[in-house]
C-alpha cells in the first residue's frame, strides 16, 4: 500500500515494513490498533510526528487523519512539534509529586533555563511535565526520549545524567 499516491514518502521503506508489521497483529477491520506503534515507528525515524507524517500513517492504515491525530495529542509520548535532542519527561502525577517530582522539575528547569514544553537554545533538551510512568516507589523518575527509565532523581542525579547528555 502506499501512503499518498504520486507524492514522495516522508517514512523510509524500513518503517513501513515494521508498520505492515504492526498491521498484521489486527484484523483487517481493526487497522486503527496500529496508529500507536505506526506513531513511535515515525517518531523514532524523524524525530517528531508532523502533520504530514500523521497525514501519510493515515493514507497508508487506511484511517482518517483526526483518528490519527487524537491519538498522537492524547499521549504525551508522542511529539506534534520538533523537539530536542533528548525530551525529559518528569512525572508530577500526585506519588512522584509528593516523593520530589517537582523539586526535580524545578531543579531541570533552573539548569536548562527553560519551563515546561520549552527546547533550549541550542536544540538539545526539551522538557515535559509527565504523567504517571508507573513507577511511584522509585520516585522521582524521569523518561529521556520515551525510552530510558531514569529513577530516584535526586540534585545529584540530576547533575549526573545532564553531564551525561551533553557529553554525547
Amino acid at each position: 500500500m502506499s501512503a499518498v499516491p504520486n507524492s514522495p514518502r516522508l517514512l523510509s521503506d524500513d518503517a513501513y515494513r515494521m508498520i505492515d508489521r504492526a498491521l498484521a497483529k489486527y484484523p483487517a477491520d481493526q487497522r486503527l490498533s496500529a496508529v500507536m506503534a505506526a506513531l513511535a515507528i515515525a517518531q523514532r525515524e524523524l524525530g517528531w510526528c508532523s502533520q504530514a507524517v500523521i497525514d501519510e500513517i493515515a493514507a497508508y492504515i487506511g484511517v482518517m487523519p483526526m483518528a490519527v491525530w487524537e491519538v498522537a495529542t492524547f499521549y504525551n509520548m508522542f511529539n506534534t512539534k520538533p523537539v530536542g535532542k533528548y525530551k525529559i519527561t518528569v512525572c508530577t502525577n500526585l506519588p512522584c509529586a509528593l516523593s520530589g517530582g517537582e523539586h526535580a522539575g524545578q531543579v531541570l528547569r533552573r539548569k536548562l533555563g527553560i519551563d515546561y514544553k520549552e527546547t533550549t537554545e541550542d536544540g538539545r533538551f526539551t522538557l515535559i511535565e509527565g504523567e504517571c510512568m508507573g513507577a511511584c516507589g522509585d520516585a522521582p523518575v524521569m523518561l529521556v526520549n520515551n525510552e530510558r527509565m531514569c529513577s530516584f532523581m535526586t540534585d545529584e542525579r540530576i547533575d549526573g545524567l545532564l553531564a551525561e547528555l551533553k557529553k554525547d
